[in-house]
């Protein structure tokens, strides 16, 4: 015989004030507000960060986003190192080598940076330990613009630009000590934006010159496959993630204002999300998924703007009429 509670349903809990803890779904009266409440999901957004204390661009990114770093950049060139707290940044160790347009991948305490220009392309490659950068192995050739993933002792270097003058489609694998040839990819480019691990690293926009892509691809740490298309054409973004939750952001599109469109990628596909406050390009990211950090870049000038991403979560709504 069916019971009451699953013929008539369960009555919406009247309360002073919300619970501490509610699960999704959720619906209560308070008392006090005189409303209507529930949990949902709200939408992913981004927050305002504490700034760089150097504005600069084609910087380098690590970390996460309560335990960030930034390297590199410019103009002028810099060496400087800035570490982030999740409120604020703080300077770290110099790099060797002052440089733009590096690599940068790992975490606050063991990241690498690689490549980058200084007067000429440069194929060096520091790790740092938390405090000083120290030598690593060089690449097998310069190159600058390109962009990275993984970490310090299992890093990956996707395309860029190598002289005299032209877009690459190498990709390398670093093991903590020495560059190896990874597979090729099928579009070359350079200001692309990066995400992933080594074995399962994903490349997404850039420019082959002089026009932009929305190509995405993924390695599996042997070969490259496509993956889907960006919904915004676009070079000299940014990124962070993983192959499968990855975040794209920021960018520059030839004859239009810098762009601040956001995108997510689940694997397959593209997804517009909520834009950047900050529309800049030349920026650098570092996180994954739902907590990710996008910092400097341009916006016509140089910005040490820094933002934080939320993703979806849990939220508490008032239910209304409408």
């Amino acid at each position: 015989m069916a019971e009451y509670i699953n013929i008539r349903g369960q009555s919406i809990e009247v309360v002073a004030s919300d619970p501490a803890n509610p699960t999704l779904g959720q619906i209560w009266y308070n008392s006090t507000s005189n409303t209507l409440k529930g949990e949902n999901f709200g939408a992913a957004s981004w927050a305002t960060g504490g700034s760089l204390s150097t504005a600069r661009r084609r910087l380098g990114g690590a970390g996460t986003q309560t335990a960030g770093l930034a390297f590199a950049g410019g103009p002028p060139n810099s060496a400087s190192t800035e570490e982030y707290n999740g409120t604020a940044w703080t300077g770290g160790g110099n790099l060797s080598i002052a440089r733009e347009g590096v690599g940068g991948c790992g975490i606050q305490t063991a990241a690498l940076a690689f490549g980058g220009e200084a007067g000429t392309t440069r194929n060096e490659t520091e790790e740092y330990n938390g405090s000083s950068w120290s030598p690593g192995g060089a690449l097998p050739v310069g190159k600058k613009y390109g962009a990275a993933a993984g970490t310090q002792t299992a890093g990956l270097s996707m395309a860029g630009f190598v002289d005299p003058g032209s877009a690459t489609n190498t990709s390398e694998e670093y093991d903590g000590s020495t560059w190896t040839a990874g597979g090729s990819m099928g579009t070359a480019r350079y200001y692309l934006g990066g995400a992933g691990t080594q074995t399962a690293g994903l490349a997404f926009g850039g420019t082959p010159g002089p026009v932009a892509t929305n190509v995405t691809e993924e390695y599996n740490g042997t070969s490259w496959t496509a993956g889907g298309t960006l919904n915004t054409t676009r070079d000299q973004l940014g990124g962070t993630g993983l192959q499968t939750a990855a975040l794209a952001f920021g960018g520059n599109i030839p004859g239009l204002p810098a762009q601040n469109a956001t995108e997510e990628y689940n694997g397959t596909s593209w997804t517009t999300v909520t834009s950047m406050a900050t529309a800049r390009y030349n920026l650098a990211g570092a996180g994954t998924l739902p907590s990710a950090l996008a910092f400097g870049g341009d916006t016509g000038s140089v910005t040490g703007a820094t933002e934080e991403w939320t993703g979806a979560g849990p939220v508490t709504k008032t239910i209304t009429a409408s």
